[in-house]
């Protein structure tokens, strides 16, 4: 049989998926597993985006759309940054796209060349590095850790930047970390991409769900900044593929070109459904959910931190707790593997997220209740408990 693309040999398999696997194995045993593993939120589908779905389909809103989305859809995208973030996005220059994933395939489509570097944070969320290798363009990883707070400086872009390399792409908050960028720190990794003729990419799909302060949107700093968002996470639309990607005027043809040829357009109901996404009584219901994602922050860090994690980055955004293992095992992923079929409990392992010390590391997410979180803390004691 002939070989698959020489390309696939850099691709990880996404591990996280794969314990989701053996969870969901477990669980068809009849064993009860904490799912903590996962960047999914536990709550439902908001009703009126659901019902807006179903009406759109009464109705045989089914046909394809525009290769880069509903123009009213891209209308009220652009409403949202003007009312959430005072900030002017033009509706022509936002894509709607298949998802985050969507958006980052068609945006390193556009701009990858084979050979040319891109610096990502590490750890960071793996499917980037691999999107990007997909289209044959390089991954160089920028070390980052808690004098930091897990985020690239522009001093360390400046040292790491050379002639082969073509951009910079950083999430704020970021996967694993939860943590942010001020609108300071990314006006200066702006500057520093800019006077380097390079281009700059930003993952917000987790902007909405921060806890002290909202996270301030890259399109402030400039319409040379691409700009990823999503409906999966805020918005709790993760299975409706649903993203939009804000992309400088100069690229919106090519884009477009892109998204026509891969993947037409993006699905038609999740489009009218995500109009519903923006209405207020919508907002008012993920505000309140917000809320609760706070609340489970901060009852987790503290208990983790009990039994001998230490939570090493300020978790000031998505649903996840980042956390230092290395005082109650010498490898994460034997870990993660462990507390699974041991004491029921499913986390992530750091090898997912790069390679600035992922046996130091685990991930767990706190996308499921309260209740559920401080039984997987109880687990947890027990365990580790029976280890002494």
């Amino acid at each position: 049989m002939p070989s698959a693309a020489a390309r696939l040999a850099d691709i990880a398999p996404f591990h996280v998926v794969e314990l989701l696997s053996r969870a969901r194995q477990l669980e068809a045993e009849g064993r009860d597993i904490i799912h903590m593993e996962v960047g999914e939120p536990d709550f439902p589908t908001p009703e009126p985006i659901a019902a807006a779905a179903v009406d759109a389909i009464k109705q045989g809103k089914t046909l394809y759309t525009q290769a880069l989305g509903l123009p009213v859809l891209r209308e009220a995208i652009a409403a949202f940054y003007r009312t959430r973030y005072g900030v002017a996005v033009p509706a022509a220059r936002i894509a709607v796209t298949a998802g985050a994933s969507g958006a980052l395939n068609l945006a390193f489509a556009c701009l990858a060349d084979p050979g040319r570097e891109w610096l990502l944070a590490d750890p960071g969320y793996p499917c980037n590095r691999h999107i990007l290798r997909a289209y044959e363009g390089v991954a160089r990883a920028l070390p980052v850790g808690p004098e930091s707070n897990f985020q690239p400086t522009p001093a360390q872009v400046a040292s790491a930047w050379n002639a082969n390399t073509a951009g910079l792409l950083v999430a704020s908050p970021a996967n694993p970390t939860g943590t942010l960028l001020a609108a300071g720190a990314i006006a200066a990794l702006a500057d520093t991409v800019r006077a380097r003729g390079g281009h700059f990419l930003v993952d917000e799909i987790y902007h909405g769900l921060t806890y002290e302060d909202d996270a301030p949107t890259a399109c402030a700093a400039g319409e040379d900044i691409w700009v990823i968002n999503s409906f999966s996470k805020y918005f709790q639309m993760t299975g409706w593929r649903l993203g939009w990607m804000v992309i400088p005027e100069p690229f919106v043809r090519d884009v477009e070109k892109l998204a026509q040829n891969l993947v037409l357009c993006p699905s038609t109901p999740a489009q009218h459904a995500a109009l519903a996404a923006f209405a207020p009584a919508t907002i008012a219901l993920l505000e309140e959910r917000r809320a609760e994602f706070r609340r489970r922050r901060d009852f987790l860090a503290p208990a983790l931190e009990q039994i001998g994690f230490r939570v090493t980055a300020r978790p000031e955004g998505a649903f996840y707790l980042y956390c230092d293992c290395s005082a109650l095992s010498g490898n994460s992923f034997t870990l993660a593997r462990d507390l699974l079929e041991n004491a029921g409990v499913a986390a992530t392992p750091g090898i997912d997220f790069g390679a600035n010390a992922p046996e130091r590391h685990i991930r767990f997410a706190y996308t499921t209740r309260v209740e559920r979180l401080a039984e997987a803390v109880d687990r947890l004691a027990r365990y580790f408990g029976g280890q002494g």
